[in-house]
């Protein structure tokens, strides 16, 4: 018998779809806000996924990789229930920023309280409306502002189920990320929800490979969740993902202009030449060299740096080629 679905005191039937605006607390014009759920629901029994995006406020690939997704004619074949939330953090949205109007980050926030700040009155919503009613999680993201994140999968890699569903994304790199306190990932994981991180592209801006990978990927996952048919054909061949256990962000050794010459999905070799800082009214140059071997993962856009800012974030991993995507 299929498990009932009650999403803010509204039933959604199995074969039904709805969209369920979740009430947030009024602007300080009383304006009112809601957080928009949209529900679609097989009458074939199969796992509950949600798909969220806009945790930060400022990422916005993953309202548009949501967007599309619900446009997918494979979802008529659907097994199962599919929650998509393209707008967590509403109020960031409508700011275009990263974190709440209390500056609070919803992503430490987790897993909430219905009598805390307003941050962790946003998290407990999520979590009792959305994340708890469900079997399986993907959580969409981007890099942060000026900040460019080649597509990737963060998750518990050693976790059995949850490093499945990772390689089944078919990212380029899955990273074996450690649990971030307040974090909703933390949050799911502790309730026994495996869940996947995406990150790819800029905040504030739309990056279309990230977008198409991303999409991509979730459409990967629910055919290995068997919530969706096989696809008879694919354009790309599955990808075989790199998997990094640890990685670091490596920072500017002095102040100035900087000049990259690595690319986001290459692979560098230890003292390899990553960029050089220029002093701006000298030829005093400094070059920028990768302490260990891996493959870049995120890099800062900002051509001006100061001394000790992160500018490039590479995976440790040994390869030898540079990845596509």
């Amino acid at each position: 018998m299929r498990t009932e679905l009650v999403i803010n005191q509204q039933s959604v039937q199995p074969g039904c779809q709805a969209v369920i605006n979740l009430p947030l607390p009024r602007l300080t014009t009383q304006a009112e806000v809601a957080m928009p759920v949209h529900v679609i629901r097989s009458k074939k029994s199969g796992p509950r996924l949600f798909v969220c995006a806009a945790i930060h406020g400022d990422e916005l690939n993953g309202i548009e990789i949501i967007r599309r997704l619900l446009k997918q004619s494979a979802l008529n074949h659907l097994c199962g229930d599919l929650i998509a939330v393209p707008m967590v953090n509403v109020y960031g949205i409508i700011h275009n920023t990263r974190n709440l109007p209390d500056r609070r980050d919803l992503n430490r926030s987790f897993p909430g309280s219905k009598h805390g700040a307003l941050a962790e009155r946003l998290a407990e919503l999520f979590m009792s409306e959305v994340v708890t009613k469900c079997t399986h999680g993907i959580d969409l993201h981007t890099g942060a502002i000026h900040r460019s994140n080649l597509p990737q999968i963060r998750a518990d890699l050693d976790h059995p189920e949850t490093l499945a569903l990772a390689k089944s994304f078919n990212a380029p790199v899955l990273l074996n990320a450690s649990l971030r306190d307040g974090s909703l990932r933390q949050a799911a994981t502790q309730t026994g929800i495996p869940l996947l991180l995406y990150e790819g592209g800029e905040a504030l801006r739309f990056d279309e490979t990230a977008i198409r990978a991303g999409l991509q990927g979730i459409l990967d996952v629910m055919q290995h969740l068997n919530m969706l048919p096989a696809q008879r054909t694919r354009k790309q061949p599955p990808t075989n993902p790199f998997i990094a256990h640890s990685s670091r962000w490596i920072r500017a050794s002095g102040s100035g202009i900087f000049s990259a010459v690595k690319r986001l999905g290459e692979s560098v070799q230890r003292d390899d030449v990553l960029g050089i800082i220029s002093d701006p009214f000298s030829n005093q140059e400094i070059a920028v060299l990768v302490p260990c071997s891996g493959l870049i993962i995120g890099r800062s856009e900002l051509p001006l740096v100061h001394e000790g800012e992160a500018i490039f974030h590479v995976a440790q991993v040994e390869i030898d080629h540079k990845i596509t995507v």
